[in-house]
């Protein structure tokens, strides 16, 4: 019995971090794609708070990391649908072809993102290693460039020049990635 009951709680407890691996990665997207959707941020809140606990109670362990951000896609746009219907009265409420164009718009916007997302990764672990680091302490969050400057021995103005460089050999790789893409 006990035995059972440890098999179970390890299968659980693998499909939560599953779903929770899988939400996080998909859930600035559901954000941004419900801004779309929506009239403010608060709104936006209140319906990802519902898309979550529905993506939770429905979750499917056997879904694939495509699988699932198209279904997160699609409970988040009914949940919108539902929180708009359920607020129609309110008279700043656009009408569902305005959204339709909104929620098409928002979808493209993501695959693009997505995209360029991919192309800036490989352009990045093309960096050498040690410019690669740079990139990603200076991006990292709370980071400052005059404490990492001081931590390198560095004065703030030499390392936002490089910065700048990198920045710029990133942008024309990552353009030169998106263009392969194209001819794929």
């Amino acid at each position: 019995m006990l035995e059972h009951l440890c098999i179970e709680m390890d299968i659980n407890d693998r499909q939560q971090d599953q779903f929770l691996r899988l939400f996080l990665e998909s859930e600035d997207s559901l954000k941004a794609f419900l801004r779309s959707l929506l009239f403010n941020q608060e709104e936006v809140r209140e319906v990802m708070q519902d898309v979550a606990a529905v993506l939770w109670r429905k979750f499917d362990p056997e879904m694939d990391d495509e699988a699932f951000l198209r279904w997160s896609f699609g409970v988040a746009r009914m949940e919108a649908l539902t929180f708009r219907r359920d607020r129609a009265r309110d008279r700043h409420v656009f009408g569902d072809r305005v959204y339709e164009l909104l929620e098409e718009t928002t979808r493209n916007h993501h695959d693009v993102l997505t995209s360029e997302r991919r192309a800036l990764d490989r352009c990045l672990e093309k960096l050498p290693q040690e410019k690669r680091e740079l990139v990603c302490a200076a991006y990292a969050p709370g980071a400052r460039i005059d404490r990492l400057a001081e931590t390198m021995g560095r004065t703030a103005m030499a390392l936002y020049k490089e910065l700048h460089r990198l920045r710029l050999a990133l942008l024309e790789c990552t353009r030169k990635e998106m263009a392969s893409q194209d001819l794929s």
